[in-house]
């Protein structure tokens, strides 16, 4: 059985200017983040932290009994939430009580998503809303170009909030910079492995 939803309405225009990544000929631009979906152990859990603590409004829900891509048999629900550029974060309730689950052959600081606000003392107020539904946040730490704090959301996943403090012009030295770093980079990643530092 499919439950009837509204559909998601057309994204507005980015809010931030690419760097570089204004087209590249034969290969279509990729222009910003759809949604990316996690799952979650409860709809109403998260949806409590992403739109009451967070603020970001739940836009879109969608049930199905069968997996449209792969055709499987598996009932699940599916709900979104809306970013300030039109982009969603998304997750699959898969009504087994079960949040995703982490490699424990990696870090917990490793893999995480990170979101942009517009002033440095969002930082300070959210960091305040979280820590009052007794949220543990790292920070502000500053990175030299963003500041920025850390925290778990109730699946399990790790969230960042940043503050962009470079300038573009700082930002766009640096995309210029970054291949050639990344070739330093790939030399140091050779000098570990060489020395067994990473068992190879």
């Amino acid at each position: 059985m499919n439950m009837p939803t509204a559909s998601i309405p057309a994204a507005p225009p980015l809010r931030r200017q690419a760097l570089v990544n204004t087209g590249r000929g034969a290969v279509p631009t990729i222009h910003g983040l759809h949604h990316f979906a996690y799952r979650c152990r409860s709809v109403e859990e998260t949806r409590h932290f992403y739109e009451d603590v967070l603020g970001l409004p739940l836009v879109f829900t969608v049930y199905h009994d069968k997996v449209p891509s792969t055709g499987d048999e598996h009932p699940y629900c599916h709900i979104f939430f809306e970013l300030g550029d039109g982009g969603c974060l998304a997750f699959f309730d898969l009504f087994d009580g079960k949040a995703c689950e982490p490699d424990p052959a990696t870090p917990s600081w490793v893999n995480h998503f990170a979101f942009q606000v517009e002033k440095r003392a969002d930082l300070e107020v959210m960091k305040a809303r979280l820590e009052a539904e007794g949220v543990e946040v790292i920070g502000p730490v500053d990175h030299k170009i963003f500041d920025s704090i850390y925290f778990f959301d109730p699946n399990g996943i790790r969230l960042e909030l940043v503050f962009q403090t470079a300038p573009p012009e700082v930002m766009k030295a640096k995309a210029g910079e970054a291949h050639a770093q990344l070739a330093r980079f790939e030399e140091m990643r050779r000098h570990y492995f060489a020395k067994g530092a990473h068992g190879g």
